[in-house]
């Protein structure tokens, strides 16, 4: 399996500039000045609004804590570890409310490319479509590649730059929720 893996506690966090909380950048594809595919963890510690990103859509899922509820002009979201990831107009920054205390969530930020985000599930194989795909964990377990096995921690993001036909992960204890979450992404084409 080729690629890379980041572990999420090995980046440093940049705090936000309204002090709500803070950001560890995972991947920013090709450079962090110019980036047309972004991978974050957020944690979030207060409620707040999201950053307008005109031109930009967003993928966003809760993957640790109670969940927020996003208020996207009078339209609210609600968001738990359990829901499937949701898909957003980055201009239309939602209002993010805490359900109860702080969040950790995952997102995938594409400008002048596509992709998307998925659920996990214990031991179901996914096929990946497009240039790139990776995996975000959020317990340990062992990723599946054909007949190639690899041992992955809790909150790691596996990248595969060249995406096998299919994958699986196998999570290390038996859980209710998602064991964590697929992303793909293509360097081309708006979604």
């Amino acid at each position: 399996m080729r690629g890379s893996a980041i572990a999420l506690d090995t980046v440093r966090p940049q705090p936000w500039r309204n002090g709500g909380g803070v950001t560890r950048e995972l991947v920013a594809w090709p450079s962090r000045d110019d980036w047309r595919v972004r991978v974050s963890v957020a944690d979030i510690d207060a409620d707040g609004p999201f950053s307008v990103l005109d031109g930009v859509v967003r993928w966003f899922a809760v993957v640790e804590g109670a969940g927020v509820v996003l208020d996207f002009g009078g339209v609210e979201q609600r968001l738990l570890c359990t829901d499937a990831p949701i898909r957003f107009d980055g201009g239309s920054a939602p209002t993010c409310r805490l359900i109860e205390g702080r969040t950790r969530d995952l997102n995938l930020m594409l400008r002048g490319a596509s992709g998307a985000m998925a659920r996990a599930f214990d031991h179901r194989p996914w096929s990946p479509a497009g240039d790139a795909c990776a995996l975000f964990t959020g317990v340990g377990g062992v990723v599946h590649a054909g007949n190639v096995r690899e041992r992955v921690a809790a909150f790691v993001l596996r990248i595969f730059a060249a995406p096998p036909a299919t994958l699986r992960f196998a999570a290390d204890s038996d859980v209710g929720a998602p064991v964590g979450w697929w992303l793909q992404w293509s360097r081309g084409g708006v979604q």
